[in-house]
């Protein structure tokens, strides 16, 4: 039964507070999860606490020491977190020749470095203690195919792929499954922008076989299923959920 996917399990989804993290972690609060959230905005985390009820956590992915210190609060206030899913990001949709070094760096940090320093100081708690548990990246679509206006986005969720694969490597014998999914254009707060401009949101339909962009749910579906038992043998994947955009 959905509701029993994920019971007794404890997750956090960081960028929680609305569009496709919203999406994922009332997916798993629905399977029977206990769902943490972050948010950079105050008020942002006070709607996590509600929705959810359990506290909402204030994170700065650029910082070593500060997310060192944000695992520890974490841990101490959930006592065990088996679930992680890195779902916040950040896009500065330009062409290549505009991309500044400092958009470069934004993107990266966001998308790239700070999942890394979270997961892995999530996975030196999960190895010093023995738990088994289980990551799913939130990758994207420009991680595996070239997408106009996305050089810092998808060289940065190709990164991300890639980093999912040497962690589930490294971590397979500990216990620790880490995955990803790649999703084509959802309709989120992230996309509106694109999405709102008619004539490349028609462009972009005509790329997806299916004829139509996601949902957040049909992102949170896959996501609960990597994150569970159903799973057990997964490790090391991106699961596209494109609709056959990256079929060509």
């Amino acid at each position: 039964m959905p509701e029993l996917l994920l019971a007794g399990k404890k997750a956090l989804v960081t960028g929680a507070g609305g569009g496709l993290g919203r999406a994922i972690a009332d997916g798993l609060a629905q399977c029977g999860a206990t769902v943490y959230g972050t948010s950079r905005n105050a008020a942002t985390r006070s709607k996590i606490q509600q929705r959810y009820g359990t506290p909402a956590f204030a994170l700065d992915l650029s910082d070593d020491s500060g997310v060192e210190c944000f695992v520890d609060n974490l841990l101490e206030t959930a006592e065990s977190i088996d679930l992680l899913v890195n779902n916040a990001g950040i896009n500065i949709p330009k062409p290549a020749l505009d991309l500044t070094g400092e958009d470069w760096d934004d993107v990266f940090t966001a998308n790239l470095k700070g999942p890394f320093l979270l997961t892995t100081a999530l996975a030196r708690r999960w190895i010093n203690k023995g738990i088994a548990a289980a990551v799913v990246n939130i990758a994207s679509q420009a991680g595996i195919v070239a997408i106009e206006e996305r050089a810092a986005y998808g060289t940065s969720k190709a990164g991300l792929i890639h980093l999912t694969k040497v962690l589930a490597l490294e971590w397979a014998p500990k216990g620790i499954r880490v995955n990803a999914v790649a999703p084509t254009f959802v309709r989120t707060e992230l996309t509106a922008s694109t999405l709102s401009r008619p004539e490349w949101a028609a462009e972009l339909l005509s790329r997806i076989p299916i004829g139509r962009f996601g949902e957040p749910e049909e992102i949170a579906d896959a996501v609960a299923f990597l994150l569970s038992d159903a799973a057990k043998m997964i490790t090391g994947h991106t699961l596209a959920i494109d609709g056959g955009y990256t079929i060509r």
